[in-house]
């Protein structure tokens, strides 16, 4: 650590390298006017700058190499070119009249940044400006309508991704440029992002093992940070917000600068609802959370690169619903009876909507540093990023002992990732990097079902991308090593840890070392035929090595109230997918076919036990435990195949008219198991999305950007189930199929102005505007079930109707030069 950090040193102190300058001109291509407050920014360099009155720009101090520029201006498409800089480069850029806010830009899966239409793999991008209207309780819950994209959620707060029916740690989550290391193996375990810290979010759909390693076997989700203010800007914005289904409050206040090359930023916000409510549970008992966060991020940018610090703290802590009520079908809590027994009684309306959660909830806290660096070396570049986490995930479920935790798992991350990138030659560029983890896991709480651990991986790679005229070529290799370490661990009779030395120790857990290698790597292509038609194939090996849970589980899953079994000897897992994608782009319609099919090895699922006499097999002789049905987790073959298809229709001639209908479809089934269990768990239904968008640029001086949607979500119904999925205590193994479900919403909004100074943007939206009642089978509420008046009841409904206020008010301290 101590050669690398002397080495960036070195480099950032160099100063051979003669001033750099790119500048021009952006221009209206239909009229040849200037387009005046453009942003011109580069994604690899994280710098920008704006365009004057006159459509320049200009941007300085910027190293030797070639790198992809975007022009972005509302009411026009994005602009990506490829720009060598060398001293003095004059660059114009024409724009084109368009709605449609894509980036065009992309990062994820790339060492550099490109142009989405010549990458590969199939990205999907989620501009800010959807994230702002559109409201939800979560980060997750807020792209979980994105074609491909679901997410398994355990009330309002914790929505845990999913990309195209798989889930856990078959998701890597990008966040601050590093992956979010958390428990992505918990099923209530949700994934630790603010909301508001994120400016857009790029999808990635398919193995993306070649990039980040282990775990992107279905895909990644990176959510980016706002761009780097052009120079000599200050500026900031307030946040408030209100929904009415469930209180929820929230307000957040941040600033950002760049003064000389020395950028900053900083955040603070927090967010508060008290229980969700619907037709027909009535508020929902203890789904209330809060969640508070503060991030910082201070930088320097110069000739030879950028060097930038970011710190972040997430904290939430929420409500676990037990889902349990009475004959009369009100929901019942936990209490101490007059001997100091737990016995339940009914809950009051006090109980429902107050903002603190019960006795029984979550408190989780991420911490995060990451140290980030890009420095020129010739026409090349070296990238360097750090990063240490935290994750500390309490859980308190015993009302005998309320202020002890019984689950706390206390996660400790240090990665890393070197990477060299060449310039463009003839154009072609490579790219060659290692990057990697060690992780250490201890235990805190008093119930155990993963053993403390230690991790150590690290993965080389290369990739190659060619251009030749229309056709681009990307691929690469990679090769990773994971060693795996459980620790011993001891109890006693009463289940309570206990040194090995004492002679009525219990061997709770048994140290064991698994070593995983894996290959993975990826060729793709995308051919331009036409101005308009265009077609995406891309071909990927994905890995993955088994989590702690897969590997050492020994225990109850308090989550899921099953004992569950690890095995060690767990091989890794491999996949193969392959991934067709034709479009075709015009001013007035974009048309867009993803067809994936995915082929997995040794695909680890967990499977019920049965006894010796043909039922279930259960567990009641491990100290400190209940009874419970067992679960091992195995190993088999599967499939996955799917589609996402989208159609946007934005008519040139109508441009206050947008039209964007979007399906999803995937199927997903395990080999040579018995019919009853060849479905994968929670792979989402097919779902289709329809919204009407009307805009008005100006309707008068006081309002501007105005817009009026209406949309549909139909949700076909899910049969396709794994029946031994159910194992909660009490409820039969065959979980029946969910419904189908039809959701409208809408939503409005508008800039309001002062002349020409923007005083806010007001967003307002209803969710579930019929109030239908309805549970989505992504739900782990599904499984819950009552005996209310006499009528078995199964399952817990998700959110009724909710309406949504949202205002921004933008503060500008100090402007752009």
């Amino acid at each position: 650590m101590r050669t690398t950090i002397t080495l960036l040193c070195c480099l950032m102190s160099v100063q051979a390298y003669s001033q750099n300058v790119l500048s021009g001109k952006v221009y209206d291509k239909a009229t040849n006017k200037p387009v005046a407050y453009a942003g011109v920014y580069i994604e690899d360099l994280k710098i920008g700058a704006l365009t004057d009155s006159a459509g320049r720009y200009e941007l300085k101090q910027l190293p030797t190499g070639t790198y992809m520029v975007g022009v972005h201006c509302t009411g026009y498409e994005v602009n990506a070119q490829q720009v060598s800089i060398g001293k003095a480069v004059t660059m114009d850029f024409g724009m084109t009249e368009s709605d449609n806010e894509m980036q065009e830009v992309v990062v994820t899966g790339n060492s550099a940044a490109g142009a989405l239409q010549r990458t590969p793999q199939p990205i999907t991008e989620v501009p800010n400006s959807y994230l702002v209207q559109n409201a939800s309780t979560n980060i997750i819950d807020a792209i979980s309508q994105v074609p491909g994209v679901s997410g398994i959620t355990d009330g309002q707060s914790i929505c845990k991704p999913v990309i195209r029916g798989l889930g856990y740690n078959r998701v890597v989550t990008i966040n601050d440029g590093v992956r979010q290391e958390g428990q992505q193996w918990g099923d209530e375990f949700g994934i630790e992002v603010d909301p508001f810290s994120v400016d857009r979010v790029e999808i990635l759909k398919g193995p993306a093992s070649l990039v980040y390693g282990s775990d992107a076997m279905s895909g990644v989700i990176n959510f980016l940070p706002e761009k780097t203010l052009p120079e000599g800007q200050v500026k900031g914005d307030v946040t408030a917000g209100y929904q009415t289904n469930n209180g929820l409050m929230n307000g957040a206040a941040h600033i950002a600068g760049n003064l000389n090359g020395i950028t900053f930023s900083g955040r603070i916000d927090n967010t508060a609802a008290h229980a969700y409510q619907n037709a027909a549970d009535g508020y929902v008992f203890n789904s209330q959370f809060s969640n508070l966060n503060a991030d910082g991020t201070i930088g320097i940018h110069r000739k030879w690169g950028f060097s930038q610090l970011h710190y972040s703290h997430f904290e939430l802590k929420t409500g676990i619903v037990e889902g349990i009520k009475d004959s009369a079908g009100t929901f019942m809590k936990q209490v101490l009876d007059a001997n100091g027994d737990p016995t339940y009684t009914e809950v009051s309306n006090t109980d429902l909507t107050s903002y603190n959660p019960f006795l029984i909830h979550q408190l989780v806290k991420h911490d995060k540093l990451v140290w980030d660096n890009s420095l020129a070396v010739g026409e090349g570049r070296i990238t360097a990023r750090f990063a240490w986490q935290e994750n500390s995930r309490q859980e308190n479920n015993d009302i005998t002992i309320p202020d002890i935790s019984n689950i706390w798992y206390l996660l400790n991350t240090y990665s890393y990732d070197l990477r060299y990138i060449s310039p463009v030659k003839n154009g072609f560029d490579w790219s060659v990097g290692a990057n990697g983890m060690y992780q250490n896991s201890q235990n805190k709480g008093t119930l155990l079902l993963i053993p403390e651990y230690d991790l150590f991986d690290i993965g080389g790679f290369a990739i190659a991308n060619k251009q030749i005229g229309k056709l681009n070529i990307s691929g690469g290799l990679r090769y990773d090593v994971r060693t795996f370490k459980g620790h011993d661990d001891y109890i006693d009779s009463s289940g309570n840890e206990q040194h090995a030395s004492d002679p009525t120790a219990i061997h709770r857990f048994t140290a064991y070392t698994s070593d995983f290698k894996g290959v993975s790597g990826s060729v793709g292509a995308t051919y331009q035929a036409t101005e308009k038609f265009y077609i995406k194939a891309n071909v990927a090996r994905g890995f993955r090595a088994p989590n702690v849970a897969e590997t050492g589980s020994n225990g109850i899953h308090d989550g899921t109230v099953v004992y569950e079994i690890g095995d060690p000897n767990l091989k890794a897992e491999s996949s193969t997918e392959v991934d067709v994608t034709p479009g075709f782009k015009s001013k007035d319609v974009n048309i867009e076919i993803s067809l994936f099919y995915n082929s997995i090895n040794n695909f680890i699922y967990a499977r019920k036990l049965n006894s010796i006499f043909g039922g279930d097999s259960v567990n009641n002789s491990t100290p400190g435990f209940d009874s419970a049905r067992v679960f091992r987790y195995s190993q088999t073959n599967a499939t996955l195949m799917g589609a996402e298809a989208v159609l946007d229709i934005h008519p040139s001639s109508i441009k206050w008219l947008d039209w964007y209908t979007a399906y999803s479809y995937v199927d997903a089934q395990l080999h040579n198991v018995p019919d009853s269990t060849k479905y994968i768990p929670f792979v989402p239904p097919a779902r289709l999305r329809s919204d009407f968008t009307f805009t008005a640029g100006k309707l008068n001086n006081w309002l501007q950007n105005s817009y009026l949607r209406v949309g549909v979500l139909y949700s076909f119904a899910q049969a396709n189930v794994y029946q031994q999925a159910n194992a909660y205590a009490g409820v039969p193994d065959a979980v029946p199929s969910t419904p189908a479900y039809t959701l409208l919403n809408a939503g409005l909004g508008s800039d309001i102005m002062n002349r020409k100074h923007k005083l806010l943007s007001l967003y307002i939206s209803v969710n579930n505007i019929a109030n239908t009642n309805y549970t989505d089978y992504m739900s782990r509420f599904k499984y819950y079930t009552n005996v209310v008046n006499g009528v078995s009841q199964v399952g817990v409904h998700n959110m009724g109707r909710n309406i949504s206020f949202k205002v921004i008010v933008p503060l500008e301290f100090k402007k752009a030069k």
